[in-house]
């Protein structure tokens, strides 16, 4: 039974994550046709973004495939065979509970190592996109943000030749500026590519009495590049950092309002490997702790499933709250482990016999 439920947990997870893959490659594909991106390009920066994902969908995949095991076993009257050849709580649960355990390792595997470090590939990819690739982002009708400026371009003309433009450069918040320009191109320089504005106006407005400055200028070049940095030297999200650097936020390069949202994440990382657990104990609580009933199990799947949802669900909404909130990290463990107590609590309390007394007034066990 383990290696049943194991092969049809890898390829529930293959299917979850191809679609998932496909999901996130169509916001790249129009880099491709339109823009340039190479293929082996749009297939690295796609691929390091599903870690991120597997550990969401390892307990999901997890969960219906424990789910669908012992309802088949039920349907196939097995789990009653199993019960009278005299098969313990514990022996029926076993296969789904070293299933999850071996999950629950893998996860933290990839939230304590894999995920830190794809994540931060990825940023480093995109970053010299950014820098080397930087008309792959610039899109016609649509607004793109460049760590701090933000870009318009109604359209692109022959020779990439961009019109209508609109540049709001908010990199130092105290003197945001906004830049128009009928036409404008971008150009590769030593220092990374810049976007060189032709008869437009640059716009600022003084924060401390709130008068506005125009000034009208024939060209303008605006660097959209930090290329003269080192990519490894940015500031780095939560998601790229470790969880010893997330917990203690002894980095010195964390900034103050960042530190409770970091400490979210990095309980968050010890929090979601052990779902995988918790679901699986649902589903076990569900199904193996049932009795047979001849009216099926659609009521008790739909349960499994609601409940499995709920958890998830609070799970999100609890990271999100601790991250204002860090008093309310202890409830991020608390929707973790209730499921898991509760579940196998239940699991091993076995199902429950049931006495229907007769028109004769004989019990009868059901």
């Amino acid at each position: 039974m383990l290696k049943q439920q194991l092969i049809m947990m890898v390829f529930v997870t293959l299917g979850l994550l191809c679609v998932i893959w496909l999901s996130q490659s169509l916001r790249f594909v129009e880099m491709i046709v339109n823009r340039g991106l190479s293929i082996s390009v749009f297939l690295q920066l796609t691929s390091l973004l599903l870690p991120s994902f597997l550990t969401i969908i390892l307990p999901i995949s997890l969960f219906f495939v424990v789910v669908f095991t012992y309802n088949k076993l039920i349907q196939d009257r097995e789990l009653i065979v199993m019960r009278s050849a005299g098969l313990s709580q514990w022996a029926l649960a076993k296969p789904a509970l070293i299933l999850a355990l071996l999950t629950t390792a893998f996860g933290y595997f990839m939230t304590l190592f894999y995920l830190p470090y794809s994540y931060q590939q990825f940023k480093e990819l995109q970053f010299s996109i950014r820098n080397d690739f930087s008309s792959v982002l610039l899109q016609e009708g649509s607004f793109t943000d460049l760590d701090g400026l933000t870009v318009y371009v109604r359209e692109v003309g022959q020779d990439n030749e961009l019109l209508g433009i609109l540049v709001h450069d908010s990199r130092n918040p105290n003197a945001q500026t906004t830049m128009m320009a009928k036409n404008g191109a971008l150009v590769r320089t030593d220092s990374g590519p810049r976007i060189v504005l032709l008869d437009g106006n640059r716009q600022e407005v003084n924060t401390k009495d709130g008068t506005m400055s125009i000034l009208y200028f024939d060209r303008y070049a605006v660097d959209i590049a930090h290329s003269s940095e080192d990519p490894t030297m940015r500031y780095r999200e939560a998601r790229e950092r470790s969880v010893y650097n997330l917990l203690t936020g002894m980095a010195p390069n964390i900034y103050t309002n960042d530190i409770p949202s970091f400490r979210a994440e990095g309980h968050d990382r010890l929090v979601s490997p052990l779902y995988a657990i918790g679901f699986a104990s649902i589903a076990l609580a569900v199904l193996v702790s049932s009795s047979f009933s001849r009216r099926g199990q659609t009521g008790r799947l739909l349960l499994a499933i609601a409940v499995m949802i709920a958890f998830q669900a609070i799970g999100i909404a609890m990271k999100n709250l601790a991250a204002k909130n860090p008093d309310l990290i202890t409830l991020m463990y608390l929707n973790a482990l209730i499921p898991i107590v509760g579940g196998l609590y239940w699991t091993f309390r076995g199902p429950q016999i049931r006495a229907k007394q007769t028109a004769n007034g004989d019990e009868v066990r059901a």
